[in-house]
């Protein structure tokens, strides 16, 4: 899947320090369209069925991106799709 017709609530974006000081804004709002759209990003096939089952269910959503300059940062949606927050995996 990863297309679906309907777009993902993000709710309020919240980023953490280190994203806001390593990801550039322009990669932080092309990864949160595609993250929107429900393009998963660099993920396992098995974690893009996951997302996916969630968009139904109401389960929480991530997504995994990289920078131009190979920094890897993460976009979760927390289930109840209230709030979206960019850290980097180090921060989990």
């Amino acid at each position: 899947m990863g297309n679906q017709a309907s777009k993902l609530p993000l709710g309020r974006i919240l980023g953490t320090r280190l994203v806001r000081e390593q990801v550039p804004n322009a990669e932080v709002a092309a990864a949160l369209a595609r993250h929107e759209n429900c393009d998963w990003g660099d993920m396992h096939p098995l974690d893009r069925i996951a997302n996916d089952q969630a968009l139904l269910n109401g389960d929480r959503i991530i997504s995994v991106h990289r920078t131009k300059a190979g920094v890897v940062f993460w976009i979760i949606t927390e289930a109840d799709r209230a709030t979206t927050t960019l850290l980097l995996p180090s921060e989990y």
